[in-house]
């Protein structure tokens, strides 16, 4: 009886062994082993073919130029609206921006906050991938406690990190996100690589995330979450992460909401504040600190949002924007630089044709240091 028990007792082991040598059921293929890695230069270790070429691409690109870019530029212009092949830029140049911006506020609706149709949207990020340009995406997300658009600043953070009261509800908002970003595909069925950009401007105090409604540690918790959730349980892994503080001067006021370089690719900044000629140098040195600070930690420096409302100023493009970024040759690491939208006549940031800018826009683009889609190399091989 005793060997019929220890053989049993064998078995019963080895059987147990067995079974913990498989993959548990509660592995998840969003969380790999790490022989599964596709690079380690990304926040997503498992990034797609094409997002890795992109960011590498954007770094090579930087060295040599400064690629221009323009907010919802084939959605709309000033006295036009969703026309076909229509740019404000390219009337003024001749050509497209290499760089485009669009916005995923109201994503629970059909069109955005600025009006501009979900559907119609990915037609034209489609139409840029195929034509070799960048699309990167804000996010002025709607309030998810107060119920308020992105500009109503009511404590909202701590009620949607894990355990607060409307973390469930706010995972079901990024559940909306990540089903549009899934949808960006190309012809032959590839995911689209795009810029994230969510959560910006976070040290101003305008935002529900931002410095007068959230502490660090929240605001760098949501953003960790957020990052988590759309790359390991939605499985995005066609997105490049650039966080982008607003008008920072020097390192430490940038890394003071900063989640780590575990979680962010791109160093951004937005920058308003252009409107004369002494802010051209601090400007320059502005982004002189962040290019330097981002080739340091292998990321990419960029200048997100910049503009002058109604450009009043006929030789803004050259003698305030390009010289500064022209200001010394880490300023000059800028990768873009994206102006905000031309939704009126009173109200954009690019010029259109008879604008007062409008003949400066023309040097700044025959400039050889700036890039505009005609002039990229293959940024997706």
């Amino acid at each position: 009886m005793r060997s019929i028990k220890t053989i049993f007792i064998l078995f019963l082991l080895l059987s147990l062994t067995s079974a913990c040598g498989k993959k548990s059921p509660t592995e998840n293929k969003d969380n790999p082993p790490p022989s599964n890695r596709t690079n380690n230069i990304l926040t997503d270790t498992l990034a797609t073919a094409e997002t890795i070429a992109l960011f590498k691409n954007l770094q090579s690109a930087a060295k040599t130029g400064l690629l221009f870019g323009h907010q919802d530029d084939l959605a709309y212009g000033v006295g036009w609206w969703a026309e076909p092949g229509r740019s404000d830029v390219k009337e003024v140049c001749g050509d497209y921006p290499a760089v485009y911006g669009w916005d995923l506020g109201d994503i629970h609706k059909d069109a955005n906050l600025d009006g501009v149709d979900f559907w119609q949207m990915r037609q034209w990020v489609k139409q840029i991938y195929k034509r070799g340009g960048i699309n990167t995406f804000s996010m002025h997300l709607d309030n998810p406690v107060s119920g308020g658009d992105a500009w109503d600043n009511a404590i909202a953070v701590p009620h949607i990190l894990p355990g607060g009261s409307h973390h469930a509800s706010w995972l079901l908002t990024l559940d909306k996100v990540a089903d549009f970003l899934k949808t960006l595909t190309s012809d032959d069925g590839k995911y689209i690589p795009v810029i994230l950009r969510p959560y910006h401007e976070h040290n101003h105090s305008w935002p529900w995330w931002g410095s007068s409604a959230c502490s660090a540690d929240e605001y760098n918790a949501l953003w960790r979450m957020t990052v988590a959730y759309l790359r390991d349980t939605k499985g995005l892994h066609h997105l490049l992460y650039a966080i982008s503080p607003q008008e920072v001067n020097t390192e430490a006021d940038y890394l003071a909401r900063y989640p780590g370089d575990a979680w962010v690719d791109i160093l951004g900044m937005d920058y308003y504040l252009l409107t004369n000629q002494s802010r051209v140098t601090d400007m320059g040195k502005a982004l002189a600190m962040l290019g330097a600070m981002a080739e340091r930690k292998g990321k990419i420096s960029a200048l997100t949002e910049v503009g002058y409302e109604k450009v009043p100023l006929s030789d803004y493009w050259t003698t305030y924007l390009l010289a500064a970024v022209m200001y010394n040759a880490d300023a000059r690491k800028t990768a873009w630089a994206l102006v905000w939208r031309n939704a009126s006549a009173s109200h954009f940031f690019a010029p259109y044709p008879g604008q007062l800018s409008a003949a400066d826009f023309v040097k700044f683009y025959q400039d050889p240091f700036t890039l505009f889609e005609k002039d990229l190399p293959k940024m997706y091989q």
